[in-house]
């Protein structure tokens, strides 16, 4: 009798213990990464010469052709929001003639994150910016970021081409 008690209150107290340090990992509200301010690429480009003369070649047609190409609009676009287990992400695009130039992400800084995100996230700029698509392959050790990131960057596309 004495041993099945033993036993019974060994393995409640494991359970317990078990129990207690998965609740504990749960991540809160993680401090946020966040992107540089969004710049008005329309209203900061330098002036370009007018598209009638034939001297310039037609530099503002051939730039509307990429775009009309890439189905991308010039600009800066934002992603929506996207939840994760460990905070959430949000990717913005900076496209010019219908190319994306550069992606910025706020992301969580905080337990696993503050280790995880920084040698992630400048890995899937990267891809993108070589890919110039969102058919890029996820970080090793990043799974929920790399997925996180890949459906605010989906929606950032979305909001481009239309």
């Amino acid at each position: 009798m004495r041993r099945s008690t033993a036993a019974a209150v060994g393995t409640l107290t494991g359970a317990a213990l078990i129990i207690g340090v998965r609740l504990s990992v749960t991540p809160t509200a993680a401090p946020v990464a966040e992107a540089p301010p969004p710049v008005d690429v329309a209203n900061n480009s330098s002036p370009t010469p007018s598209s009638g003369s034939a001297k310039d070649g037609g530099k503002a047609p051939a730039k509307k052709k990429e775009a009309a190409k890439s189905g991308l609009k010039d600009g800066n676009i934002q992603g929506k929001k996207i939840q994760y287990p460990y905070g959430a992400i949000q990717v913005t695009l900076k496209i010019d003639g219908g190319s994306i130039t550069d992606v910025a992400a706020t992301y969580p800084l905080a337990g696993d994150s503050a280790t995880i995100n920084p040698r992630a996230i400048p890995a899937l700029k990267q891809e993108v910016l070589k890919a110039q698509s969102d058919k890029i392959a996820a970080v090793s050790g990043a799974t929920y970021t790399s997925a996180a990131y890949l459906k605010s960057l989906q929606s950032a596309l979305d909001a481009a081409k239309a």
